[in-house]
């Protein structure tokens, strides 16, 4: 197995994006997957990640949703890129539509055989994704659970969450609302809640704060990877 990368570059609803197409070109057809970054933007870690996602056999696209040469290089400039993203969530939404669509364009991925994978900001996309009826076998979001203001479509997709119990983007009330969401939209939805663990779980660069509200925590993130395997594996 020889998993490559390859930048794509296309317009969608806002602009230019370039994301990066991470799989095997020898595999033949696979389940595409789209990957969605946290709030930092598209990084080295998302494609190293991509690739692990690869092996499992997926063809992989991870996502540019703030467009072409935008990326954040701190908390700060990251910060104001999202409030840019997520000030219009009905524009968010088609804009990963348009991204939806271009994972079909990565050679051997077919619809009804694709999923979606989310870590913090991503993880509020790929749950918007799914809110929009989008279709998608299974979604699995880390972090960041709030609605939109308009009205989800039925949805289509399974859902895997994995949360840390100490996340303070994701307190007990939004976990309940969340839960109390998708119950009410009849999706088939599962939620793992991890103890002694706040946000970036899966984050092996930030260190866990003395609080463990945020930072990496490797039993986390052993248990939500294999999770979202077990996850895969029951979805395709």
């Amino acid at each position: 197995m020889t998993i490559e990368r390859h930048v794509r570059v296309y317009e969608a609803p806002g602009g230019t994006y370039e994301a990066m197409a991470v799989y095997d070109p020898a595999a033949g057809e696979q389940p595409g997957l789209l990957f969605l970054p946290n709030f930092m933007g598209t990084k080295e870690w998302d494609f190293a990640k991509a690739e692990l996602v690869a092996a499992l056999g997926f063809k992989v696209l991870v996502v540019d949703f703030y467009g072409q040469g935008k990326r954040g290089t701190d908390m700060e400039s990251a910060s104001k890129l999202l409030q840019e993203l997520t000030a219009d969530r009905a524009l968010m939404r088609d804009q990963l539509l348009a991204h939806h669509a271009e994972l079909f364009k990565l050679p051997g991925v077919k619809p009804g055989r694709v999923a979606a994978l989310g870590f913090c900001a991503g993880g509020k996309c790929v749950l918007d994704l799914a809110r929009a009826g989008v279709d998608l076998a299974g979604v699995v979001n880390h972090g960041v659970y709030d609605a939109p203001e308009f009205a989800n479509a039925p949805m289509a997709a399974k859902l895997l969450v994995c949360h840390g119990w100490n996340d303070p983007l994701c307190p007990p009330e939004a976990t309940v609302a969340l839960a109390a969401e998708l119950t009410e939209a009849g999706a088939d939805w599962q939620l793992i809640a991890y103890g002694d663990t706040g946000h970036a779980f899966t984050a092996e660069s930030n260190p866990l704060n003395p609080e463990k509200t945020f930072g990496f925590q490797p039993a986390t993130n052993r248990r939500s990877w294999q999770a979202m395997v077990n996850f895969f594996e029951e979805s395709f």
